[in-house]
Parts: C-alpha cells; sequence; structure tokens
C-alpha cells in the first residue's frame, strides 16, 4: 500500500489572512468584504475580523469614502526593504553555473530595469575567447536575448508604454528598430518559450535566452548564454535553447510555491 504523505500542521487564520492578501494584491479593483468572505468560505463577520486585523498593520487600506480594501502601506515598505534580485541570485546561482558548465559558454541571470536588462550573475566559459559582459551591466531589452526573453508577455499596449511611439536607438544592422517588429518578436518568444540575439547589440555576438516563471506564469527574471557567433552556430540553436529553458523551469520551480506542499498543509 502506498504510504500516506503526512500533513503539515498549519495555522488557519495566518492562511486565510495570506490568501486575503494575494486576492487584494492580485485584484485590479479594491476587493468587497463580501468577495473576501466568499472567497475565504466563512461569514462576513469573521471575513472583517481577519480583513481589520491586516488594516491595522497597515496591510490593507481602505480608498476615502469606501468599504472595500486595497493593498496598504506596510506592503510598500517590505517590498521596498526587500532586494529581490539578491534572493533570485542565491536561489538561481547553482543551476546558472551548472548552465555554463554543461554548454561551456558565458551565462547571465538578468532582472528587468526600466527599459533595460540588468545582469545581476555570471558565470564565465572556460574559453580563452569569452562574452566580456559583467555582473551589473545593463543592456537594452529590446537588443538582447535577456532583455527581449523578460518582456516575453508584452503586447502592443505595454510595449507603446514602456517604449514609446518612437524608432528604436540602432546598435547594429540586425537591431530590432520599430515597435511593430518588437510586438512581433514578443509573440514569437511566448510562442517558442525563448528569445534569440543575431548581433543585435554587439556585432559578432550570439545569445538565447528564456524567460524565469513563476508558478502563477508572471516572468521574473531571464537566464541565458552569449558566446561569440564564430564558436556559437546558428545549429546549435535547438540544442541551446533547449538546455535555456530546462534551466529557466528549473529555476522557476525553485522559487515557486509547490502546488502539492500546499495542498498537503491545507
Amino acid at each position: 500500500m502506498p504510504k500516506k504523505v503526512a500533513q503539515v500542521p498549519f495555522i488557519q487564520s495566518l492562511d486565510r489572512g495570506l490568501t486575503i492578501l494575494q486576492a487584494v494584491a492580485t485584484s485590479t479593483q479594491p476587493v468587497t468584504l463580501g468577495e473576501l468572505s466568499d472567497l475565504l468560505g466563512v461569514d462576513r463577520s469573521s471575513a472583517f475580523r481577519l480583513a481589520q486585523t491586516l488594516r491595522r498593520r497597515g496591510f490593507l487600506s481602505t480608498p476615502a469614502g469606501r468599504k472595500d480594501y486595497i493593498l496598504g502601506s506596510a506592503m510598500w515598505t517590505l517590498s521596498r526593504q526587500y532586494d529581490w534580485s539578491n534572493m533570485l541570485v542565491r536561489v538561481a546561482h547553482q543551476e546558472l553555473k551548472a548552465l555554463a558548465n554543461a554548454l561551456n559558454e558565458t551565462a547571465h541571470l538578468a532582472i528587468r530595469e526600466g527599459r533595460n536588462a540588468l545582469f545581476i550573475d555570471s558565470v564565465h566559459a572556460r574559453h580563452v575567447l569569452v562574452v566580456a559582459g559583467q555582473t551589473g551591466e545593463l543592456v537594452p531589452l529590446y537588443a538582447t536575448a535577456h532583455g527581449k526573453a523578460l518582456l516575453a508577455d508584452y503586447g502592443e499596449k505595454e510595449l507603446r508604454t514602456l517604449f514609446g511611439s518612437e524608432p528604436l536607438q540602432k546598435y547594429t544592422k540586425t537591431t530590432i528598430k520599430t515597435l511593430p517588429a518588437l510586438v512581433k518578436e514578443c509573440a514569437g518568444i511566448q510562442e517558442r518559450g525563448y528569445a534569440l540575439d543575431e548581433a543585435e547589440f554587439m556585432e559578432g555576438m550570439r545569445c538565447v535566452a528564456a524567460p524565469i516563471r513563476l508558478n502563477s506564469g508572471m516572468v521574473v527574471g531571464s537566464i541565458g548564454i552569449s558566446a561569440p557567433a564564430s564558436r556559437f552556430l546558428k545549429e546549435h540553436y535547438p540544442a541551446h535553447s533547449k538546455s535555456v529553458i530546462q534551466c529557466a523551469k528549473k529555476i522557476g520551480q525553485l522559487l515557486s510555491v509547490s502546488e502539492e506542499a500546499a495542498e498537503q498543509s491545507a
């Protein structure tokens, strides 16, 4: 007979409070008490006590003249104090190192910083000729594989808000220069799961990167490899992109709360 998985004990009121925060954080509109009551499966008075406790601590707030809920200032304060990029580096570094060693090419981990991708960690190849990109370097989102991977879910509206309608700065003859071309590129990245850089930022360089997604699907970073085009040939794309996608998925799984674990604790 299969072994019964031991359930991890949990505090129901705390679990409900966190459920409220998640619901309010992901809602595009203030959340009503009735919606919280339905979500938790409890009566309105119980939902009210939970919401008011979070409000008293500053995690929830009510818009002026209304009784529904939005996130409070305490959430903003915590988010400002927490350095997400450091946590991402700690979780992803061993996978980044394994990717670089497996393909013997320089691997970078990146996050979005405004209109740029910021390299927050890197592991270099064992070749005499290696990519010069360093941790802390900013590169344009639309002209690099790491940057375009971060834009994988962006549609025309989001891209126009980010870049405007003017032509994009040209770095090489292969740089994407127009918004419609970037919209098409992002749609392709979303479909195939990885982004390419055919010497779009630096002449003679090729890169492949994939978005790092949480279980929710949210893109929180990108990981990929870069190498001189003389060594990174086009025929290497299928194998290298597969390795990069697998690495990105593994990091995403490490970052995400396991649904199975959540079910066991319920």
